[in-house]
């Protein structure tokens, strides 16, 4: 069962259709509408909802918008569900709202459902708002009328104000009601959501590493799922119906962060906003790569373990991996092992993960102070886009800017996340001031893989980018450092 609160109203679901999504709930069992279904698949927005959990300390709630069209039912439990018909009260428009009517935000008005709810969040969000926070929230929301400026203008104009709506009055309350959704055994109001032409429980939703074994022992071939920002694609984009789907939305034993000064351990459930934080903390090289990830719904329900277990040759945090020789470790209930990322990709898709075992979490090493890490993001578009090319590399550089080590992680170039061994090796005991090393390092990296053309790019083009890459990397560091080249005279 998924136990939470519909705006104020406690809600129980049967679990026993595992591809009911937070839209369709809203949309076709509740008929409420305003949450639109315009992509299916995370990227226009219209479908933003808002889903309110206690902090960490339980003494007030954090409101975060997902993208309800790819959020499986196992997202809302224990948490409040907010959607724009649950804003205003009789006549009276939410603050949020009625700032977009002053401010002229509303043009066709198909997504201004979901702009709305993106807004509701950040006017409940903590600290003074500034324009490059009005600009983060409303990066998963797409308006097909260009009306962006009034629509910044209105977020801009409520968010600077303390909010005082009936969500920030009743927040007491609310905190109760979850807290007696968490400790509740029995039923509130139970409503069916089964599919009658799948065999199976539906979506089972473990809470620790012993009841997830027993899951994948009962039911081997049914796939875990997290914050289903690609799972659920497959139900929305390709039709395909699971008659058993795992979640591991309930698993705490994966959602810890732990920093020594060794290095920093994060289970494999954390999202993608949690990583964007920790990034900015301890990698802040690495800070726009991950912001650039999808948009902020997607970070707030897409996992660092989902991305990097689903394998895809064009995801962004895979390289980072790879450059940083991560640790994988892997769990199966009874007992865990320790994979190096280098050895975790063995084709296209797929990973050294054996049957019954899962991504428990991640060990990243910190950087030493002679180590410089850079990661770079080529898409169609700056946010919310795959990769045609992602760089990642981590140069150790002596005091005379000699380079005495050198990791990489790529994307987008193979079958599978790569590293450039063979450059890896070739760069140590090269200047970073000397311009044929440059040149001579930009060829190697141009020829250190066979890449694919496809609608992002040409394999030329991914080939060139790959030099101009490094090339960038040294410019950059040459100009940090106030390094002044070696002007050598160079012939192909």
């Amino acid at each position: 069962m998924v136990r939470f609160l519909l705006n104020d109203t406690p809600v129980t679901l049967s679990t026993a259709d595992a591809n009911q999504t937070v839209l369709q709930f809203l949309r076709e069992t509740k008929g409420l509408t305003g949450t639109k279904e315009g992509c299916a698949a995370g990227d226009c927005g219209a479908c933003t909802v808002v889903l309110a959990a206690p902090t960490a300390h339980g003494t007030a709630l954090h409101y975060t918008p997902i993208n309800s069209c790819i959020a499986l039912l196992s997202s809302l439990h224990r948490k409040q569900l907010i959607c724009v018909e649950h804003l205003s009260r009789g006549s009276r428009l939410h603050p949020v709202q009625q700032a977009l009517v002053e401010h002229h935000g509303s043009q066709c008005g198909f997504c201004t459902p979901g702009f709305v709810m993106s807004m509701f969040a950040l006017y409940h969000a903590p600290g003074t708002v500034q324009r490059e926070d009005v600009m983060q929230a409303l990066s998963g929301n797409l308006c097909r009328c260009t009306g962006y400026r009034p629509i910044i203008d209105a977020a801009l104009s409520v968010c600077a104000k303390p909010p005082t709506d009936h969500f920030y009055t009743q927040q007491p309350d609310t905190l109760r009601a979850l807290q007696a959704l968490h400790n509740s055994s029995g039923t509130a109001l139970t409503e069916e959501q089964h599919n009658p032409g799948l065999q199976g429980p539906g979506l089972l939703m473990p809470t620790n590493r012993q009841e997830l074994r027993q899951c994948i022992a009962d039911y081997p071939d049914a796939p875990l799922v997290a914050g289903s920002t690609d799972m659920s694609l497959t139900i929305t984009q390709q039709l395909q119906q699971y008659s058993t789907l795992i979640s591991l939305s309930q698993m705490q034993e994966l959602k810890f962060i732990h920093c020594t000064s060794a290095g920093i351990a994060i289970g494999a459930a954390c999202t993608l906003d949690e990583l964007h934080r920790l990034v900015c903390q301890h990698y802040p090289t690495l800070s726009e790569l991950t912001e650039r990830f999808a948009s902020l719904p997607v970070r707030h329900q897409a996992t660092l373990g989902g991305n990097l277990v689903n394998a895809s040759p064009i995801g962004d945090l895979p390289p980072v991996m790879l450059a940083l020789n991560a640790r994988f470790i892997i769990d199966n209930g009874r007992e865990q092992h320790s994979l190096e990322a280098r050895a975790f990709y063995t084709g296209y898709r797929e990973t050294a993960l054996p049957a019954g075992f899962w991504l428990s979490h991640i060990e990243l090493p910190l950087l030493k102070p002679d180590q410089h890490l850079a990661a770079y993001k080529v898409s169609k578009r700056f946010e919310d886009d795959i990769s045609a090319v992602c760089a990642v590399f981590l140069v150790s550089i002596d005091k005379h800017h000699n380079i005495t080590a050198l990791a990489t992680g790529f994307g987008g170039v193979a079958a599978t996340p790569i590293a450039a061994t063979d450059f890896e090796q070739r760069l140590p005991g090269h200047s970073m001031q000397d311009a044929l090393a440059l040149t001579q390092a930009k060829q190697w990296l141009a020829s250190a893989f066979t890449p694919i053309d496809d609608v992002r790019a040409s394999a030329l083009y991914r080939q060139q980018l790959l030099a101009n890459l490094w090339h960038r990397f040294v410019l950059q560091y040459q100009n940090q450092h106030h390094v002044i080249a070696t002007r050598v005279r160079y012939h192909a």
